[in-house]
C-alpha cells in the first residue's frame, strides 16, 4: 500500500508568476491567486504547509466587476470609533485603490489563519503595467 506524500517546508520548490488582470472579472482573478498562493495547482500540495508561489498582478486598475456591482457593491471601513463608519462603493475603489480592491478579494479567499497570513504575503499587486520583480524572472500565468 502506498504511503499518502506529506510536502515538508524545506522541501518547497517556489516559482514566481505575473498575471495581467486587464479585462478580467474579479472574482475570477481572486480565485486563481488564491489557489497559486496556497499552493492548490501543484500535485504536492500540502494543507498545512505554505507550498505556494509568488504571484505578481499588473494593472489592477484595469479589473472588471459584471453586473450593477460597480454602483451596488459596497467596501466598509470602521477605525473603531463611534460615527467611525467608511463606506466606498466598488467604483470608488476601483478608481482610487485598485490595489486594496484585489488585496481584500484574495485575502477573503484564503484561510484567516497564521499560515493564510504568511500565503497571504507573497502577493504583489500593482495598479500600473510596471512592477519591481523582474530579477526573478516572473512567468505568464494566464486566466481564461
Amino acid at each position: 500500500m502506498k504511503n499518502t506524500f506529506m510536502q515538508r517546508k524545506e522541501d518547497v520548490v517556489r516559482s514566481w508568476y505575473v498575471i495581467d488582470a486587464t479585462d478580467l472579472p474579479l472574482g475570477r482573478l481572486a480565485t486563481k491567486v488564491a489557489d497559486v498562493l496556497r499552493g492548490k495547482h501543484k500535485p504536492t500540495y500540502t494543507p498545512n504547509v505554505d507550498c505556494g508561489d509568488y504571484v505578481i498582478v499588473i494593472n489592477a486598475s484595469k479589473v472588471v466587476l459584471t453586473g450593477n456591482k460597480l454602483d451596488d457593491k459596497m467596501y466598509y471601513n470602521h477605525s473603531g470609533y463611534p460615527g467611525g463608519l467608511r463606506e466606498r462603493t466598488a467604483k470608488v475603489m476601483r478608481e482610487q485603490y485598485p490595489v486594496e480592491m484585489i488585496e481584500r478579494a484574495v485575502k477573503g479567499m484564503i484561510p484567516h489563519t497564521r499560515l493564510g497570513n504568511k500565503e497571504a504575503k507573497k502577493l504583489f499587486v500593482y495598479a500600473g503595467n510596471e512592477h519591481p520583480h523582474m530579477a526573478q524572472n516572473p512567468k505568464e500565468l494566464t486566466i481564461k
